[in-house]
């Protein structure tokens, strides 16, 4: 999409990962190493520029994939009472990096989120309409969701990144803390609203597979269509545990138990699915990746 292609057949692909530590990053590289790809995980901080340099000059690689960032611990409230770490990190870091890709020539795969938009008159729950990689996000509650969307319009200007907005990312490793699906499992209360999800196991090839077309621009990063809390809780019993029993409340009760409101949203897969057709829906996808490779009861 513009932008000068890197991974060609004389220049074998080398990638450059940022956030080694974190869940995405370390499972970029278990990918790497099942497909071939030769790639190194960046020493350097998002923030200072020298140390990517050095990272870029040292591994010379034909793409860089930034999977480092804050998203607060146990959760994001975190972000409310650590304000300058999250704008150091989320806002000065991806755009450090951002620029110093352009400078290079490379491009930059980010791992973004779609925690930026909440469903409104325009898109109410249940009709299907998402919001697009065009629309403007119109959620703020939460001071890490501002700074996603203030770094998400900064970097449309820099035509050599590709943003994914990823949302409630689940995988099949169902001990994993920040599996969506391993949270909920474990809270007292769930609200349930249907939502638009990204299922890792389907969706991280893609993401590699996207860097080899060097495709650029926003992408709504998640699975063709919603589910619901309870939807997800259901197939859990169903596959999982006959025995898991859940409590709901709503968001007025949610509320009270957190410190910053929660994005709710359906966003339009349709660019992802028309670039990828054997994309799966959130359903499918689920199903397919998450909860028949992890049944342990005679399934749904």
């Amino acid at each position: 999409m513009g932008f000068p292609a890197n991974g060609s057949s004389d220049k074998p692909l080398k990638f450059l990962i940022y956030g080694r530590t974190g869940w995405i990053g370390g499972l970029l590289g278990k990918l790497c190493e099942s497909q071939g790809i030769d790639y190194e995980y960046g020493s350097g901080r998002l923030e200072n520029r020298i140390s990517l340099e050095s990272d870029i000059a040292n591994v010379k690689p034909t793409h860089v994939f930034n999977a480092a960032g804050v998203t607060g611990r146990p959760n994001v409230d975190w972000c409310e009472s650590h304000k300058v770490e999250t704008i150091r990190t989320n806002v000065v870091g991806t755009l450090t990096l951002a620029d110093v890709c352009r400078d290079k020539g490379l491009i930059l795969i980010n791992y973004a989120t779609g925690c930026i938009f909440e469903y409104d008159e325009a898109h109410q729950i249940g009709t299907g309409i998402g919001f697009k990689e065009e629309d403007t996000p119109n959620f703020t509650g939460s001071f890490y969701s501002k700074t996603k969307a203030m770094v998400e319009e900064l970097l449309k200007n820099y035509e050599n990144v590709c943003t994914l907005r990823v949302r409630m990312p689940i995988s099949s490793d169902l001990t994993n803390p920040r599996n969506f699906i391993t949270k909920i499992t474990r809270y007292d209360k769930v609200v349930n609203i249907p939502n638009s999800m990204t299922i890792l196991d389907e969706l991280l090839p893609i993401s590699i597979e996207m860097g080899k077309r060097n495709l650029t621009g926003i992408w709504n990063f998640t699975n063709p269509g919603v589910v619901s809390h309870n939807e997800i809780l259901e197939m859990y019993r169903d596959y999982i545990d006959p025995n898991f029993t859940w409590k709901n409340f709503n968001l007025e009760e949610q509320a009270k138990v957190i410190v910053a409101p929660r994005s709710n949203n359906e966003l339009d897969a349709t660019k992802l699915k028309t670039e990828f057709p054997e994309l799966l829906s959130i359903k499918e996808s689920l199903i397919k990746y998450v909860f028949e490779p992890n049944k342990k009861t005679g399934g749904a």
